[in-house]
């Protein structure tokens, strides 16, 4: 395989270190401390893409906006975070890997701190822009660095370790932004960030290893315009549709369209030019290309559910927002039961036998809801979403790690930010698709309403009738998300065995 320039570039992340000792087969000190401090820093960055959801109807209210102009809270940060990532490869290889790993934490906590501090709308959309550019590439970084330290060997138990945030911390989000906005204001889901930021910081100065040297090849600037741009115009569209409830609409088209023709683009332009900034023959290795297929689809269902289950418990079932954050807990619960057992088995008998499990798992939860009803008992539900959560554990951490099976220490930087954008584009779509969904179920279902979601919780709440016409809605929704779920069946039966 050719691997780019970029590949090159994050080679020198830990190449010497104590730790990345080949014949050791468990997690050293250097190993853990590393991952505590990625882990730190990983936490806030996902948290953040949660947390915010649960305070919109407090932000639209207190900065005097609608809605739809509250929703870019959100997105912004989303479109900004997709848009980095694929230059991680790049930044690190040219400045260093420690460096940009503290300038992006410190870009992120500023952000944080204008979010907090935020007069207006049009100030705390900004701000949520600088947090999205700092927030993007702390986890890719972070995890590339701990792939090179941890070798091939050792995959399975540290993509587990990194994979804790990655599941548990969505599922907390909307609890944690409850209970700020309870005790203080909205103001505080911003500002905790700081105290968390100055501590993974003090830790980076002193764990994160120094690198060697860098590189001071050029970037290919094209691809990451023709990437970037792609990306944030495909998001960009997807938002849009969310938004409007449905696909056909210019303001969503227009930009999916013209992100889609940019990303074929950088594709065409990848696979010709000797240094792209994401080599894409890396697809060309099986267990890297079913690896971000599983992280793909099952990411696209599983998120798009994560987008359903608040707005099931708030609107048709009457729950407040820390009410809400506790129903959804065993779906972190079941995630926290598998996750580490999965890293085990897959490096003691390979992601071919652990993945498939995980995504039955996660049907099996995923298909209880889609005969959901507006009186379904709660611990019915609340084993359902354990599954749920014990499938994304068994399979998205496993996936990862047979993504990266085979590759050698040069594609790592490569790989990492690959599959990283993969994930975030996976939530991102998800998200936009079953709200459409559920948009347009709930259009023909619901007499009287007409698009509000503030709207279809008062409609329900008057009538037992429209209870259950939502209810249906919902039930429709997770239909998708199943058939979704199963199709990541395919990619899970074709990983490739354990290396013996």
């Amino acid at each position: 395989m050719t691997l780019s320039h970029a590949d090159d570039k994050q080679t020198h992340i830990d190449q010497t270190l104590p730790g990345q000792a080949p014949a050791a087969s468990g997690l050293t000190r250097e190993i853990w401390a590393l991952a505590v401090v990625v882990v730190l820093g990983s936490a806030m960055t996902i948290l953040d893409a949660t947390i915010v959801n649960v305070a919109l109807p407090t932000l639209g209210q207190d900065l005097h906006t609608s809605i739809s102009v509250i929703q870019w809270v959100p997105t912004i940060y989303l479109l900004a975070f997709a848009s980095v990532i694929p230059l991680t490869g790049w930044v690190s290889g040219r400045f260093g890997a420690k460096p940009v790993w503290l300038a992006s934490l410190g870009l992120f906590m500023a952000g944080s701190l204008l979010a907090g501090l935020s007069p207006s709308i049009g100030a705390l959309i900004g701000a949520r822009v600088v947090q999205g550019l700092g927030g993007g590439m702390i986890m890719p970084l972070g995890q590339a660095m701990l792939a090179q330290v941890a070798g091939p060997k050792r995959m399975g138990r540290v993509m587990s370790v990194i994979g804790v945030p990655m599941l548990l911390l969505p599922v907390f989000g909307p609890l944690v932004g409850g209970a700020l906005i309870g005790a203080a204001s909205w103001r505080w889901i911003f500002f905790v960030n700081l105290p968390v930021g100055l501590l993974a910081a003090a830790l980076a100065v002193r764990l994160l290893p120094a690198g060697g040297p860098r590189h001071t090849q050029r970037l290919d600037v094209p691809g990451a315009a023709l990437l970037s741009g792609g990306l944030a115009l495909l998001l960009y569209g997807l938002a849009e549709t969310g938004q409007h409830a449905q696909l056909a609409t210019p303001a969503a088209l227009g930009p999916m369209a013209a992100g889609a023709v940019a990303l074929a683009l950088f594709g065409r332009r990848a696979l010709r030019v000797p240094n792209p900034l994401i080599d894409l023959r890396l697809f060309r290795q099986r267990g890297f290309a079913a690896g971000t297929a599983v992280n793909l689809v099952l990411g696209v269902a599983l998120f798009g559910v994560a987008l359903l289950l608040p707005l099931y418990f708030e609107l048709l079932r009457g729950r407040t927002p820390v009410q809400t954050g506790l129903l959804l807990a065993p779906q972190g619960l079941g995630a926290a039961v598998t996750i580490s057992l999965a890293g085990y088995l897959t490096d003691r008998i390979g992601a071919r036998r652990v993945v498939p499990v995980g995504v039955l798992l996660a049907v099996a939860g995923t298909a209880w809801y889609t005969q959901i009803g507006a009186r379904t008992s709660y611990w019915a539900l609340l084993v359902a979403l354990f599954a749920i959560g014990a499938g994304l554990g068994a399979t998205i951490t496993p996936a990862m790690a047979a993504a990266y099976q085979g590759l050698p220490a040069t594609a790592m930087g490569q790989a990492t930010a690959a599959i990283s954008v993969v994930q975030r584009v996976a939530g991102a779509l998800g998200s936009a698709l079953l709200a459409v969904v559920l948009q347009q179920a709930t259009t023909a279902r619901l007499p009287g309403f007409r698009g509000g979601i503030g709207q279809a919780g008062r409609l329900a709440a008057a009538s037992p009738h429209a209870a259950a016409a939502l209810a249906r809605a919902f039930g429709i929704s997770f239909a998708v998300a199943l058939a979704l779920s199963v199709l990541a069946l395919i990619p899970a039966f074709v990983l490739p065995r354990k290396e013996s």
